[in-house]
């Protein structure tokens, strides 16, 4: 199963074709330019790099949220316009599991941090048991201090663009309780937006192209935080 994936939900941009384990071909960017300049293309490059047109693909994923506004917009219409065209199958990732599984290790809560401006960041937590990452809290949008509520006593991993921001924050707070994900994890990729989707494409639970709807989770301005709610 060949799957096209994208993610547009941060500063960078990325765009990855998979065949089951097998990655095709990968672009990232990290120029910080609005991605409607470049989405398609890099589109286009992924799919000229993998030897591939866009017919011979069985289906296209996507990050559905959170993050930036105007990025999933992007990304979003780009795919359901892709779909609508050739009537492949999409399937939305939380951009936030991607995150998690880039930087997933056993016997520590894995805690993905996005940039959401305002000094918040989008969050949630994660185990990684047999084999498995399993959610232990939703994505909530949180000031960085509330979505670090708890974690004091327990070895916790922090991977992503928020956790590089807020890393002194996080180091002051926790101590030797936090740990940081390698540089190379921070970024999401594409390609692991691709794999995650690939048990929804094979078992046929896929997103309605016309009832598709975005995952913000951004809360009213005058709303108070709540800490961290286990699932």
């Amino acid at each position: 199963m060949r799957i096209l994936a994208v993610d547009t939900s941060t500063r960078s941009c990325s765009v990855a074709i998979v065949d089951r384990r097998d990655l095709l071909a990968e672009v990232t960017s990290g120029n910080g330019r609005t991605h409607s300049r470049h989405l398609m293309a890099m589109i286009d490059s992924a799919l000229e790099l993998a030897g591939l047109n866009l017919s011979m693909t069985d289906g296209l994923a996507f990050t559905h949220g959170p993050g930036s506004f105007t990025g999933l917009r992007i990304g979003i219409s780009t795919i359901l316009g892709l779909a609508a065209a050739t009537r492949k199958p999409i399937v939305g990732i939380s951009g936030l599991d991607a995150l998690a599984m880039q930087a997933a290790v056993p016997n520590m809560t894995i805690c993905p941090l996005i940039d959401g401006g305002r000094n918040e960041v989008y969050c949630a937590r994660y185990r990684w048991v047999n084999g498995e990452l399993v959610k232990e809290a939703a994505e909530q949008v949180l000031s960085p201090e509330l979505a670090i509520t708890g974690l004091n006593d327990t070895p916790a991993l922090f991977a992503g663009n928020g956790a590089l921001l807020y890393q002194t924050l996080i180091r002051e707070r926790l101590g030797d309780s936090a740990r940081f994900a390698q540089n190379c994890q921070n970024t999401l990729r594409a390609s692991t937006v691709a794999w995650i989707s690939m048990k929804r494409f094979e078992i046929g639970d896929v997103d309605d192209i016309f009832r598709f709807e975005p995952m913000y989770i951004r809360r009213p301005d005058a709303k108070i935080p709540a800490p961290f709610k286990p699932l």
